[in-house]
């Protein structure tokens, strides 16, 4: 099935979580990301008769009042991840954490962001104040050293959680592993828009914030409403320093934190009742990737990163899988 579903390693937390082996293909199409629509990408091709995993009973609703239809709550593969890190007893430790942790708003391989990253340094520090400061890019802004630039100049430490995936090659299986370490060790987490990660960090405790320039996408797509409904839908969400609790019961909803399916009812809902077991109880399958997927194929990393506008036959000829 469709390829996001394994974007950021999430089929890979929800196969350790399952207690399998390998990383099966996931039968439906699951939410890869938070938006305020219907959960998925624009223009998602649906196949017909397969379902839509989608995380919360909120995403649902609006999911069906975009004409969605035959779709299944599973919760976020984040919430799932929580539970294999045991995050409840993490913060009954009262664990030491320092510091914010910036996640600006970020384009993709087809659109890129239109603001000031110099600006956005500027409000950082006014608001953040002398705290040791950590700003985390997508990993094709990461790769552009002027952005790199515009918060290493001030002293920020800049990193990048990882390549998202694509096509069922080169995705980073540590990708939400990662994230969570980063948002663990930070008091704060911000950014100058409502998205997934601010949910992620709220869901830890962390404290969260949205300020700055939103910035935009290149020929944003006007059916996800921009910033105006996010703030329509989350005011509470649009200020520097969003009450705690405030912020976490929101995280929970949209997170889908108590739609939690168990282990058996995974694999009978992603179609995974026959996959192998992991022997001797679950196994740390981020440490050992998802070899399965790349080996299948039998071919080594791409040369150069695709776009999603690629055709079936652009994916084969450039060594992908197109089914």
């Amino acid at each position: 099935m469709h390829h996001a579903n394994h974007w950021y390693g999430h089929a890979n937390v929800m196969s350790r979580y399952a207690g399998l082996a390998g990383i099966p293909r996931i039968w439906g199409y699951l939410q890869h990301g938070w938006n305020s629509h219907d959960g998925f990408a624009v223009g998602t091709d649906f196949a017909p008769g397969f379902p839509k995993f989608v995380w919360s009973e909120s995403v649902a609703r609006r999911a069906w009042a975009a004409g969605l239809r035959n779709i299944a709550v599973v919760g976020s593969p984040w919430s799932y991840l929580l539970r294999l890190h045991g995050q409840d007893e993490w913060e009954a430790s009262n664990p030491h954490r320092e510091g914010t942790i910036v996640y600006p708003f970020h384009g993709w391989e087809q659109q890129n962001v239109v603001g000031s990253h110099a600006d956005y340094v500027k409000e950082i520090r006014a608001v953040e104040g002398d705290v040791p400061i950590t700003v985390c890019l997508y990993w094709n802004e990461y790769k552009d050293a002027s952005v790199r630039r515009a918060y290493e100049s001030d002293g920020f430490r800049v990193i990048t959680h990882g390549y998202r995936g694509h096509m069922w090659r080169d995705t980073d299986q540590e990708f939400l592993d990662k994230q969570l370490r980063e948002i663990q060790g930070h008091r704060r987490v911000v950014s100058n828009r409502l998205g997934s990660a601010l949910f992620y960090g709220a869901s830890t405790g962390a404290e969260v914030g949205i300020y700055g320039d939103p910035m935009v996408l290149e020929a944003e797509r006007a059916i996800l409403g921009g910033m105006q409904k996010q703030r329509r839908m989350f005011p509470v969400m649009h200020q520097p320093h969003v009450p705690i609790e405030m912020a976490r019961e929101w995280a929970r909803e949209e997170l889908g934190m108590d739609e939690l399916l168990s282990p058996a009812e995974i694999r009978n809902t992603f179609g995974w009742e026959h996959a192998q077991r992991a022997s001797g109880g679950e196994r740390n399958l981020v440490a050992e990737g998802a070899m399965g997927l790349a080996e299948d194929h039998g071919r080594g990393p791409l040369s150069r990163v695709p776009t999603d506008d690629k055709t079936a036959r652009d994916a084969a000829d450039e060594g992908s899988d197109p089914t």
